[in-house]
């Protein structure tokens, strides 16, 4: 019996080998699309790949910042202005993006770019406020996934969608939870869609990483604002002790 045993595991650990061996070959050839690459993960994956020699393609919102960045990372490097919440943006940056993959296509596909909206009780969020957060974490990135999808597709290639643990987790960060709550749903859909495609679809859920979005003097300073801005009624039925508190 015992030496059944020993022969399951070591079998195990000779799969996993064996696995843990296999590489990406021709990563010169492949290009890699990052949406929210500017701070935090994003900027850490471009880094990565660019050092790993892909070639990036880097969404950017402002050219301030897509000129920081080519000075960061080598020459096959290339950036786009990209709005996620606006369709005319994500429709220009994938025309964009097809007169650089040409035949190599286009293989893979990072969805990084989030907000989050002050962290408060659901009852003393911004209508603006929960609607931009739904905007650019959830809407915009369900309209850059479709829209690169068929260059995704010709590249049996992958794609990734950055969620976090409050996706599965909700807490009081209520319309954030929400999003991507979202995030996963889709991605789970379109995983059983594209099977049959040879398309991966892969979530990244962080917890609580040190980030600018974890920032607590910043979150604090929302929050503040948005209890100070937040309906009469609100404030009296919560009152000064509870929110201080």
């Amino acid at each position: 019996m015992w030496l059944y045993v020993a022969a399951l595991v070591g079998l195990y650990y000779l799969v996993r080998w064996y696995r843990e061996r296999q590489v990406v070959s021709h990563f010169r050839d492949k290009y890699i699309f990052i949406a929210g690459w500017d701070s935090g993960f994003g900027n850490l994956v471009a880094r990565q790949l660019d050092r790993h020699g892909l070639r990036v393609l880097a969404v950017c919102l402002m050219e301030k910042g897509a000129e920081q960045l080519r000075t960061q990372m080598s020459d096959r490097l290339e950036t786009v202005i990209l709005d996620v919440t606006k369709t005319e943006s994500i429709t220009a940056a994938t025309q964009w993006v097809k007169e650089r993959v040409g035949d190599r296509r286009l293989w893979g596909l990072v969805n990084n770019a989030g907000i989050i909206a002050p962290v408060t009780y659901c009852e003393w969020q911004k209508t603006e406020d929960s609607v931009n957060t739904l905007k650019v974490n959830l809407i915009g990135l369900i309209q850059m996934t479709v829209s690169m999808l068929p260059l995704v597709r010709r590249a049996w290639g992958r794609i990734v969608n950055v969620s976090t643990i409050l996706g599965k987790i909700a807490s009081t960060a209520g319309i954030y939870c929400c999003s991507k709550y979202g995030v996963e749903a889709f991605s789970d859909i379109l995983r059983y869609e594209l099977r049959h495609f040879g398309v991966k679809i892969s979530i990244i859920e962080p917890g609580y990483f040190k980030t600018g979005m974890t920032d607590m003097e910043k979150s604090l300073g929302k929050v503040k604002q948005a209890w100070e801005e937040d309906c009469v009624h609100i404030k009296e039925s919560y009152g000064q002790q509870f929110f201080d508190a």
